[in-house]
């Protein structure tokens, strides 16, 4: 359930209390640079698949719309709820192929995945060899608290893409 690089995290903060933060530093570069390098190839050689893929079907067009508004949250979450199930390989290579700028991208991949590491290696020193199976016992907490911050950036970024375009915000009737 708890993916390999956050139990390594967890494991080194526990032998070693002075190497947690140097482990969730790596954890982050190394991330952030295999991730670059799928979005990299994606970028090269997947776009004539989407565009294959999407562009000739009904729809096609929609969700690469949709993709360039929101994609990158569906980065965000899985890269910071540590949650296996989160596929988050397809969504690097889903925008690399769809021609996501790779310096926002990364940012998003960095936003997500610093506290992320970082809070494994502080919950490792605080609860020692407890961590892991703490983690275990809390994840349908981890599930929803990744389905709610979904739903609240998508919210954010929804609004602020209707005050770009200058849509009003729909109000209940009084």
């Amino acid at each position: 359930m708890i993916g390999g690089v956050d139990a390594v995290i967890v494991l080194i903060a526990v032998a070693s209390r002075r190497q947690a933060y140097l482990a969730a530093t790596t954890a982050v570069a190394g991330s952030l640079l295999g991730s670059l390098i799928l979005f990299l190839i994606a970028r090269k050689g997947g776009e004539e698949y989407h565009h294959r893929h999407t562009s000739s079907k009904p729809g096609g067009n929609r969700f690469r719309a949709w993709f360039h508004e929101y994609g990158l949250l569906t980065v965000f979450v899985p890269a910071f709820v540590p949650i296996i199930p989160l596929p988050l390989k397809i969504f690097i290579i889903s925008a690399g192929a769809l021609e996501e700028s790779a310096v926002t991208f990364s940012l998003v991949l960095l936003a997500a995945r610093i506290p992320r590491y970082y809070f494994l290696a502080w919950l490792g020193t605080r609860l020692g060899a407890d961590t892991l199976p703490y983690l275990r016992q809390h994840i349908w907490e981890l599930v929803m608290l990744a389905g709610a911050l979904f739903v609240v950036l998508y919210s954010v970024v929804r609004i602020v893409h209707d005050r770009r375009l200058g849509k009003p915000r729909s109000t209940a009737a009084s």
